[in-house]
């Protein structure tokens, strides 16, 4: 998303909320001059490819102690 910076002057909150899930670029003059980002969003991305990964009917206690079972 590219906003101006007058805009993220006017609702910098709803931007804050908002760059927790993507990008912002501030723009000055049709040219971007910041970029707004979540610091964590490697973290948030890898737990989210692991959603799902676990069959239903595993808890993860079971998990663990399996893989540590292997070593």
């Amino acid at each position: 998303m590219s906003i101006s910076a007058t805009e993220l002057k006017l609702n910098l909150g709803k931007y804050l909320q908002l760059a927790e899930s993507e990008d912002i670029y501030i723009t000055r003059n049709g040219k971007v001059i910041a970029k707004l980002s979540n610091p964590y969003q490697d973290r948030v991305d890898a737990v989210k490819s692991l959603y799902g990964f676990l069959p239903a009917d595993v808890t993860p206690e079971e998990a663990r102690n399996e893989r540590l079972d292997r070593i």
